[in-house]
């Protein structure tokens, strides 16, 4: 399961780098962010932080993922 999981990441990660963020941008804006954490755009911090502990915990080096993937997520 968690290995579909790390799958499913990275393939929206790809997606998302394919077709929104990485367009000639090394930042991302705040609707593209939102997409990665799953999250609404207008979202409160409290979500935001919350979505991002989730994500974070199922791509981290140590738990398996990857470090560009992890370091993408924290930007």
């Amino acid at each position: 399961m968690k290995f579909l999981l790390l799958v499913f990441a990275g393939l929206a990660l790809w997606w998302l780098w394919k077709n929104g963020f990485a367009k000639g941008r090394t930042t991302m804006d705040r609707t593209e962010a939102a997409k990665l954490l799953g999250i609404a755009p207008d979202a409160d911090p409290e979500a935001i932080l919350s979505a991002h502990k989730r994500l974070i915990a199922k791509v981290h080096p140590d738990a398996g993922g990857s470090a560009e993937l992890a370091s993408r997520i924290n930007q």
